[in-house]
């Protein structure tokens, strides 16, 4: 992982055609979906083998949308993000390791200052030429995580029992890099 050749092919994000997206219980009863509307993700790989790459994300905290303004603000508070002090979480990875079926993507993830490392499930959905010539990759990423291990400690009790949001994230992404010119 993470090899560097004379060689090296680069990628980059299509923004148009990925998305983050992550999950997080409210009431423990459903839940509430979220997503950031400006990252990167550049890639370097030998020829088109992902599994030797170089792997880097970055998604802007301010950037966090959710469909409501007042909890996208509070998400943007000192509460939870604090956008304002931690304008960036990003993504290192450091091994891709092939399944059968689904790969792992393991990397560094720093939120608030917090760096923990993390494995996500990636199902490579191969390459193939968009009709302007451009040469794309296609991945799902789907994963989980504890907010709480990055300093994402806001809650609030509830009267019945149980808490208003839950630790556990789930984050789904669909990515779509495209090769950039030699």
């Amino acid at each position: 992982m993470n090899t560097q050749t004379m060689n090296a092919t680069k990628w980059t994000v299509d923004p148009t055609h990925s998305e983050i997206n992550f999950k997080v219980k409210h009431l423990m009863i459903t839940n509430v979906t979220g997503s950031f509307g400006k990252f990167e993700i550049n890639a370097s790989t030998d020829g088109d083998d992902f599994t030797q790459s170089k792997i880097e994300f970055t998604a802007e905290t301010d950037s966090v949308l959710t469909g409501n303004a007042d909890r996208d603000n509070h998400l943007k508070s000192a509460d939870f993000f604090d956008a304002a002090n931690y304008p960036k979480i990003q993504f290192t990875a450091t091994g891709y390791k092939k399944g059968n079926e689904v790969d792992e993507l393991t990397g560094d993830l720093t939120i608030k200052n917090v760096t923990k490392s993390v494995t996500l499930h990636v199902e490579n959905s191969g390459i193939a030429k968009d009709p302007w010539g451009n040469l794309k990759a296609g991945f799902s990423i789907s994963g989980k995580l504890n907010r709480k291990d990055f300093g994402l400690t806001w809650n609030a009790a509830m009267e019945t029992g149980g808490v208003l949001v839950s630790d556990e994230v789930k984050i789904s992404c669909e990515i779509q890099l495209v090769k950039l010119p030699a």
